[in-house]
């Protein structure tokens, strides 16, 4: 099969699944696995799919976006995993900002009670006051489907503080445009808090890699991504200083 049946093969593939394992490939298209990956790098260049662990993944849309109930229970072993780890970094007596990301609020078990956090995560406030910590939650207004406070008032409230670290969800992360997000709003809140904070962190699993959503809020090189080893082979592409932080998952 010549290399352009073969691509069409597999994008006619992702068509009907999110997801298509390398050997579906392989079998579809009877050649061998690593003529397979080098099809797969090929279309990764051309922006038309992205590598994950084992095959490739549909691009999601510029604007797609899950509500908060469909975002935490998607991949929530890796995100307890990644969020355990994050909460590691932050120290006795530490300000803190943490986003509305649900990746975010799984870092609020292993969080010191002693610190002061600032949010604008209105899913995030009972489990935030349960572990004890202080808790202050910015204004603005409340979207319904990621449960985040955004708009100006959260913009004027977030700016009257100053953080030692602050934690960011995020919808994608890419070699070329940086950390990006369907919502403007949202954008221009983690973008506010990263300016505000002596050290950011990213906490993304790997369906986050290769993405590319509406709004840039930030460069590869504001933050340290905190991820896992599923993200493997799209780190790869990605330059070899970027700063990650990477659990074997």
């Amino acid at each position: 099969m010549l290399e352009t049946e073969r691509h069409h093969v597999i994008l006619q593939m992702l068509q009907h699944s999110q997801t298509v394992r390398l050997q579906d490939i392989t079998t579809e298209t009877g050649s061998s696995e690593s003529t397979i990956r080098r099809d797969l790098i090929e279309l990764e260049r051309q922006k038309k799919l992205k590598r994950v662990h084992g095959g490739a993944a549909k691009l999601q849309g510029k604007l797609q976006e899950s509500s908060m109930s469909e975002k935490t229970s998607k991949n929530l072993h890796l995100k307890q995993q990644i969020g355990q780890l994050a909460a590691s970094y932050i120290e006795e007596g530490d300000t803190v900002y943490l986003d509305a990301g649900s990746t975010v609020f799984e870092m609020i078990p292993f969080l010191p009670p002693s610190i002061i956090v600032v949010t604008n995560g209105i899913s995030h406030t009972d489990a935030l006051l349960t572990r004890g910590c202080k808790t202050i939650l910015t204004g603005g207004i409340a979207k319904p489907s990621t449960k985040a406070l955004i708009g100006r008032g959260a913009l004027h409230s977030l700016q009257q503080y100053r953080f030692d670290k602050c934690f960011l969800g995020v919808n994608g992360i890419h070699p070329d445009y940086g950390f990006t997000t369907p919502d403007e709003e949202e954008a221009q809140i983690k973008e506010l808090a990263i300016q505000l904070s002596r050290e950011a962190y990213i906490l993304a699993d790997h369906s986050k890699f290769q993405e590319v959503a509406f709004a840039k809020f930030a460069d590869l090189s504001q933050a340290v991504v905190v991820t896992t080893s599923e993200s493997s082979e799209s780190l790869q592409a990605f330059p070899k200083n970027t700063n990650m932080e990477v659990i074997d998952a």
